[in-house]
């Protein structure tokens, strides 16, 4: 019972800041903790069906409560407070660094510290400037072109899919890319079930998409920890500029990056103190997560 509500708790945080523009729901996965449980559970979803099941269903549960419940809070803070909300998430990011580096397994320095990094946060800055080309217009009408609609609803899954279980790729800034961010907002905002139900195609090929690629990725996370986990350390440094500079929260219609010119002494003050009170409360969340993986590395040891 303990370990479902945990896991409902993080997945309320989870879908909740998935709605901040620039933050990676599998990044916020690693930092609390939880994401080698999430691709396991997926990858292994025939294998432990009820385990698995039952687990995603918890965390689905929360997840989803948490993007309708923080969709307009987030939005607010943004219009009011954006600045400084997101400095908290940047120091959040740089809070889950240290569980970054103790999951790569690093023991020594290697080329690989430098060239899978970089490799990583390439990927992340090349989709992100995607997103300023503004892809797309929006979801076609179903009754328009029913092929367009088809075709999109592929693309849009699939990418979703690649944003939802690679860490550092937000799903923000995959939507405002294909221009379809600010109705889904809105949609769930409102509890639009009309609106939202054109995307139900998208969701089906995201959620085949997401347990392909957690099959490729949760071997490759065992198997090549060092190399894998630096690439996505390279991911979470990438969505950093993003997080900072792109204004994807006013839809993909947006052309201005944010604005930093204009801030106050006040103000930078304040930014700086969020993002302290980000790396501060994700380094501790973290901090348990890095006794299970010593205390597991101990165990494999006398094993």
């Amino acid at each position: 019972m303990k370990d479902a509500i945990i896991s409902f708790l993080k997945g309320l945080w989870i879908g909740g800041t998935m709605t901040v523009p620039g933050v990676s729901g599998g990044a916020m996965a690693m930092i609390m903790g939880i994401y080698d449980r999430l691709i396991y559970s997926v990858s292994h979803l025939f294998k432990e069906f009820k385990k698995s099941v039952l687990f995603l269903a918890v965390f689905a549960c929360g997840g989803v409560i948490g993007a309708v419940l923080f969709s307009k809070i987030i939005t607010f803070l943004l219009n009011n407070f954006g600045v400084p909300f997101r400095f908290f998430f940047v120091g959040a990011i740089a809070g889950g660094i240290p569980l970054m580096l103790k999951s790569a397994r690093v023991k020594k320095f290697s080329p690989a510290c430098i060239i899978c990094p970089l490799i990583g946060g390439a990927i992340v800055v090349g989709i992100w400037l995607l997103t300023k080309k503004q892809f797309g217009g929006g979801m076609p009408s179903l009754h328009d072109s029913a092929v367009k609609y088809i075709i999109f609803s592929l693309i849009a899954g699939v990418l979703a899919a690649i944003a939802l279980v690679v860490p550092g790729i937000s799903l923000t800034h995959i939507f405002a890319m294909l221009g379809i961010f600010a109705p889904i907002m809105a949609a769930v905002g409102d509890l639009d079930i009309k609106a939202l139900l054109q995307y139900i195609p998208m969701g089906l090929v995201c959620v085949v998409g997401t347990f392909l690629i957690a099959k490729i990725l949760e071997p490759a996370m065992n198997n090549y920890p060092t190399p894998t986990y630096l690439t996505i350390f390279g991911f979470l440094l990438g969505s950093i500029p993003a997080l900072l500079f792109d204004p994807a929260d006013k839809g993909a219609d947006a052309a201005a990056s944010v604005s930093y010119s204009d801030l106050s002494a006040v103000m930078w003050i304040v930014s700086i103190l969020c993002a302290a009170l980000g790396f501060f409360a994700l380094y501790m969340l973290s901090r348990f997560e890095i006794k299970r993986i010593n205390e597991t590395a101990k165990e494999e040891a006398a094993e």
